[in-house]
C-alpha cells in the first residue's frame, strides 16, 4: 500500500488533529494501539510503528502462550501499516483520530496471524469467483455501574423495555450521548433503542462490503467501550454477563454481489443457486464456525432450546428459531441472517469464518438441506451445534476446509489461546457444567470483550 504520509499529516493538522491512534484487532479481538503525535507522522508511520508478535498469543491475564512458535522464534516484531481510508476523528476526544493498521512481518509479506490480513484472503477467494460479500452487523451490549469494592451491576433492573428510549432507559443520557459521539465518528450508525434487558442496548449499523463492515464494527465496539467508560460507566458485548437475563448477540446479515453491484442472492422471487450454496456451506460447517462466532466458555451459556438463540444447523424462511434466517426481502434485499453469534465475537474473524463457510459452499456446489419450518429446536433433521466451546473447538481442529480458506497459522494461534482459557476456567470453577455466570467469567471477560 502506497500511503502519502506527509499529505495526512498536513491534513490532519489542517483538521486540528495533534495525536493518531492506530488501531488493530489482536486474535481474541482485544484492541491492540498506540498514540502517534501528528507532528511526526513520516517518521513515525514510514515503517511502523512496530509491535512484538508476542501480542498475537496473549491472553486477557497477562500470560504469554507459545503457538506457532511466535516465542520460540524469539517474539519477533510486527509492523503496522496504517490505512488512509479508516482515518476518523474521535468527536468525545478532541485532536484525536483513529487509523487501522494493517499487520505485515518485518519483511512487509503479509501477516497471517492477524485477523484483518485473513479477513482480506477470503474475499480475495471471493474476488477470483466475481464474487463481492456484503455484510450487515447487529450486535447488542449492556451498559453496567462498576460496584464498590469490585464487580459490575446492570445499569438498570426494570425489566419488559424492549424497544424504547429516552429517560426511562438512559437515566444518565449515557446512551443518547454515546449515538451522538457515534455519529460524529461517521462509521455508518444510524438508530438504536434499548433491548429486551433490562441495561441492554442495540445500536444498528449500515451495511456494506465486507472489509469496510468489519473495520467500522471493530471501531464500533471500540469506541462504545471507550465513551461510555468516560461517563463512568461500563460497556461489555460479553454474550452473558448476568445469569438472571438474556445474553448479547451478534447476528451478521450477508449477500453477495457482482462487480456492478447486482444482488445475486435470488432469481425472481425464488433463493438462487448461489445463496443456497452459502447456506449449505454454512450449515456443513457449522459446528467450527461456531468456534469463531461464540469464541468463550460464557458464550455457551447463551445458547440453547428455547433461548431465541440457534440450537441447530439449520435454515428457515423468516425463522428466528434457525441458524441462518431468510429475510423476507426479496431482489436487492435478498440476503442472508447468520444469527449464531455472541457479542463477545472478533468481528473480522466472525466475517472471515463466515465467509470462508460459505465459500466452500460455493466452491464444492454443495446441496442445501430443506428449510426448517416453525419452532425448530425439536426438529431433529438438522444436527445440533457444539454444545460446549471444547466441542466447538475439537471441530475447528478438524475442518481442513475451513483452514484452507482463512490461514492455518491464526487457527493455530487461536486453539492455542482459547484451549488455555477452558483449562483455566475449569482449575477455578468447582462445577465447570454450571449454566450459572461465575465469578470467574467476570474476571475474564467483562473487562475486554
Amino acid at each position: 500500500m502506497s500511503t502519502n504520509l506527509t499529505k495526512i499529516r498536513e491534513q490532519l493538522q489542517e483538521q486540528g488533529i495533534d495525536v493518531l491512534r492506530i488501531l488493530y484487532s489482536d486474535v481474541l479481538g482485544i484492541t491492540r494501539s498506540k498514540d502517534l503525535l501528528v507532528s511526526q507522522l513520516e517518521k513515525a508511520a514510514g515503517h511502523g510503528p512496530a509491535f512484538c508478535q508476542g501480542v498475537w498469543v496473549t491472553n486477557t491475564q497477562g500470560g504469554v502462550l507459545d503457538a506457532e512458535s511466535i516465542a520460540g522464534d524469539g517474539l519477533q516484531d510486527l509492523i503496522t501499516q496504517l490505512d488512509p481510508d479508516t482515518i476518523h476523528a474521535m468527536p468525545w476526544e478532541p485532536g484525536v483520530a483513529y487509523a487501522i493498521g494493517d499487520a505485515l512481518n518485518p519483511d512487509m509479506s503479509p501477516n497471517m496471524f492477524s485477523p484483518r490480513t485473513v479477513l482480506r484472503k477470503v474475499i480475495a477467494e471471493y474476488e477470483k469467483l466475481g464474487l463481492v460479500p456484503v455484510v450487515g452487523p447487529e450486535l447488542e451490549f449492556y451498559i453496567a455501574d462498576r460496584v464498590e469494592g469490585g464487580g459490575f451491576k446492570r445499569s438498570l433492573e426494570r425489566t419488559g423495555r424492549v424497544y424504547t428510549t429516552g429517560a426511562l432507559v438512559d437515566p444518565n443520557g449515557t446512551f443518547l450521548h454515546l449515538i451522538r459521539m457515534l455519529d460524529q465518528l461517521n462509521i455508518g450508525v444510524f438508530a438504536g433503542n434499548h433491548e429486551f434487558s433490562p441495561g441492554q442496548y442495540e445500536i444498528n449499523l449500515w451495511h456494506s462490503e465486507a472489509m469496510d463492515a468489519a473495520d467500522r464494527t471493530f471501531l464500533f465496539k471500540t469506541s462504545i467501550k471507550d465513551i461510555v467508560h468516560r461517563e463512568g460507566q461500563h460497556a461489555t458485548f460479553v454474550g452473558k454477563p448476568w445469569s438472571d437475563e438474556g445474553g448479547s448477540g451478534f447476528h451478521l446479515h450477508f449477500s453477495v454481489t457482482d462487480k456492478q453491484g447486482k444482488n445475486l442472492m435470488h432469481e425472481g422471487t425464488e433463493l438462487s443457486e448461489v445463496a443456497k450454496q452459502m447456506i449449505a456451506g454454512l450449515c456443513e460447517n457449522a459446528n467450527a464456525l461456531t468456534a469463531f462466532t461464540n469464541p468463550t466458555v460464557n458464550a455457551f451459556k447463551r445458547l440453547g432450546p428455547d433461548t431465541l438463540a440457534p440450537y441447530r444447523a439449520n435454515w428457515g424462511y423468516d425463522n428466528r428459531s434457525t441458524m441462518v434466517r431468510i429475510p423476507p426481502e426479496r431482489g436487492s434485499g435478498t440476503r442472508l441472517e447468520v444469527r449464531v453469534g455472541d457479542g463477545a465475537a472478533n468481528p473480522y474473524l466472525v466475517v472471515a469464518g463466515i465467509l470462508a463457510a460459505a465459500l466452500d459452499g460455493i466452491v464444492r456446489k454443495l446441496d442445501v438441506p430443506a428449510p426448517a419450518e416453525g419452532m425448530a429446536y425439536d426438529n431433529e433433521a438438522a444436527p445440533v451445534l457444539p454444545a460446549t466451546f471444547t466441542e466447538a473447538l475439537d471441530a475447528l481442529e478438524a475442518n481442513e476446509r475451513m483452514r484452507e480458506h482463512m490461514s492455518t497459522g491464526l487457527i493455530g494461534i487461536f486453539l492455542v489461546m482459547k484451549r488455555d482459557e477452558i483449562e483455566r476456567y475449569e482449575a477455578a470453577v468447582p462445577d465447570p457444567s454450571t449454566r450459572d455466570v461465575t465469578d470467574w467469567e467476570i474476571q475474564e471477560y467483562l473487562e475486554d470483550y
